[in-house]
C-alpha cells in the first residue's frame, strides 16, 4: 500500500485549501447575488452566517479527513461504528456523484474565463459599443467550437497538475497562484477605488441600507445569505476532506478553518471592491445577474484608460480563482477513486481525465447543440440544472450528513469529534457548542435545503 501523501507546508495547506473554496463562488456568484440582493445589507447576512454556519461544518470536513487519513471514497467507513457495515458508507457515493456533478458544469464556467482574458488581451474587448459586450458573450455561447475548446483546456490543465502529486503538483502551482490571486486583487481594487465617480459604489457595497426589504423579501435575502456561506466554501462534497487527510496534528482544526474562511471572504470582499466601484464610475447597472462579469465589466473595461491592461490582470485574477477550485476537486476526485479502488494516481487521472470530458460536453454543448435541452422550463439550461442539483441538493444535504455524522452516537459521535478537531495549537471549539451543532446547526442547514426549493420553484 502507497504511503499517505502530504503537504510540504502549513502554508501549503491553507492556501490549497482556500484555492478549494475560492472560485467562482467568491468572484462571480458572489459579486451578482450581493447586486441583486441589495448590496451591503447581503454582505453582512452573508458574514454571519460563514461564522455561524460554514465555520463548524467546514472544521467537521477537515476533522474527519485528518482521523481517517483518507478520502470521501472511505473516510465513513474508516470512523463509523462498524466499518464497512455502516450505512454511512453510502455517502461516499453521495459525495463522489457531488463532485463529478460540480465539475460537470465548473470546467465550463472556467473556461468562460479563459477564454475571456485571452479575448481581453487580444483587444477583442477593446472600444465595445453599447450593445456589442452582450452579443460577443452570446456568439461564444452558441460557438460549440470555442465552448468545447476553452472546457478541455482547464479540464486537461487541472488533470497535468494533479497528474503530479500532491506536493510537486496541487501545492506546488496552487501557492505561488493564490499569492499572485491576492496581489492582482488589491491592485485591481485599488484601481477601482479611486477611479472618478466611484463613491456610489463603495455605499452601495459597504452600507447596508435596510429599508429596501420589504416584506417577506427579508425571507429570500436570508436563504440567498445561507446558501451563498455554503457555495463559496465547497461544503458538503468532501472537496475539504481530503486536505485534511493530508496535514499532521500540529494545529487545531477550528484555527485552521477559521484561516481558510478568512482568505476566502477576503477573495469576495475584494471582488465586489472590483466590480461595484467600477459600475458606479461608468454607469452600468450593478444588478445585472450572471450577466455581470462577461457583460457589464467589459464595457467598464472598454471606456476605462487603459481599459485592456485591468481587464486582462481582471480576468488572470478570475483564471486563478476558478482553476484552484478545478485542481483541487480534481484532486478530490482522483484520492476518492485511489482509495476507493486501490488505482495508482496515474491510472486514476488517466480514467477520470477522460470520464470528465466526457461528462462536461452537455454543459458545454446546453447553449448551441443541446439548447432545445431545458430541464427547469422554459429558457434554463443544462448548467442550470446542474447547478441546481450541487447549490440546492448536494451541499446542503452533505453538509447536513457531514453534521449529523460528527454529532450522533450512530456516527462518529460528538467527543471523537472534538477531541480531533481541538488536537493541536491554536483556538479549540467549547463542548458548550454541543447543544448547537447537534439540534440548531442541522435545522439551519435544512432550512437552506426547503429555502433553495422554495426561492427555485415557488415564484
Amino acid at each position: 500500500m502507497e504511503k499517505r501523501e502530504r503537504f510540504g507546508s502549513r502554508l501549503g495547506f491553507l492556501l490549497v485549501s482556500a484555492g478549494c473554496a475560492i472560485g467562482i463562488g467568491n468572484v462571480w456568484r458572489f459579486p451578482f447575488i450581493t447586486g441583486q440582493y441589495g448590496g451591503a445589507a447581503f454582505v453582512l447576512l452573508y458574514l454571519i452566517f460563514l461564522v455561524v454556519m460554514g465555520w463548524p461544518v467546514m472544521t467537521m470536513e477537515f476533522a474527519v479527513g485528518r482521523a481517517a487519513k483518507k478520502s470521501a471514497g472511505k473516510c465513513f467507513q474508516a470512523l463509523a461504528p462498524g466499518g464497512g457495515r455502516s450505512g454511512w458508507r453510502f455517502y461516499t457515493i453521495f459525495a463522489i456523484i457531488g463532485n463529478y456533478l460540480l465539475m460537470m458544469y465548473y470546467t465550463t464556467v472556467a473556461g468562460w474565463m479563459l477564454n475571456y482574458m485571452f479575448k481581453m488581451a487580444s483587444g477583442q474587448l477593446s472600444g465595445l459599443a453599447e450593445d456589442e459586450a452582450g452579443q460577443i458573450f452570446n456568439s461564444m455561447l452558441a460557438d460549440p467550437r470555442q465552448m468545447v475548446l476553452w472546457m478541455l483546456a482547464v479540464t486537461v490543465i487541472g488533470l497535468l497538475i494533479v497528474a503530479q502529486g500532491v506536493q510537486n503538483g496541487v501545492e506546488k502551482v496552487t501557492k505561488p497562484m493564490m499569492l499572485i490571486l491576492f496581489f492582482l486583487m488589491l491592485v485591481l481594487a485599488i484601481r477601482s477605488i479611486t477611479l472618478p465617480g466611484a463613491g456610489e459604489g463603495l455605499k452601495f457595497y459597504l452600507v447596508p441600507d435596510f429599508s429596501q426589504w420589504k416584506g417577506t423579501e427579508i425571507f429570500n435575502v436570508i436563504f440567498a445569505a445561507m446558501g451563498q456561506a455554503f457555495f463559496t466554501l465547497s461544503l458538503g462534497i468532501a472537496a475539504l476532506t481530503i486536505f485534511g487527510s493530508y496535514i499532521g496534528k500540529e494545529k487545531s482544526l477550528p484555527g485552521e478553518s477559521a484561516m481558510v474562511i478568512v482568505l476566502d471572504t477576503f477573495v469576495a470582499i475584494m471582488a465586489g471592491l472590483i466590480i461595484f466601484p467600477g459600475c458606479s464610475a461608468y454607469n452600468v447597472k450593478m444588478d445585472q445577474g450572471p450577466g455581470l462579469i462577461f457583460i457589464a465589466l467589459p464595457k467598464v473595461f472598454a471606456r476605462m484608460r487603459g481599459g485592456r491592461f485591468w481587464g486582462t490582470l481582471f480576468f488572470l485574477f478570475m483564471v486563478f480563482a476558478s482553476l484552484s477550485t478545478v485542481i483541487a476537486v480534481f484532486e478530490n476526485i482522483i484520492a476518492m477513486n485511489m482509495d476507493a479502488f486501490g488505482w495508482k494516481r496515474k491510472k486514476s487521472v488517466l480514467v477520470n481525465g477522460i470520464l470528465l470530458i466526457l461528462l462536461s460536453l452537455p454543459c458545454a454543448l446546453g447553449y448551441n447543440l443541446l439548447s432545445a435541452v431545458q430541464p427547469l422550463g422554459a429558457g434554463s439550461t443544462i448548467l442550470d440544472f446542474e447547478d441546481f442539483l450541487v447549490s440546492n441538493n448536494i451541499l446542503p444535504i452533505g453538509s447536513l450528513i457531514y453534521v449529523l455524522f460528527c454529532t450522533r452516537k450512530s456516527g462518529w459521535g460528538f467527543d471523537a469529534f472534538l477531541k480531533e478537531a481541538n488536537t493541536g495549537d491554536g483556538p479549540k471549539f467549547s463542548r458548550r457548542f454541543r447543544f448547537y451543532m447537534t439540534y440548531i446547526l442541522p435545522l439551519g442547514i435544512l432550512t437552506i435545503l426547503i429555502g433553495g426549493y422554495v426561492q427555485k420553484f415557488a415564484g
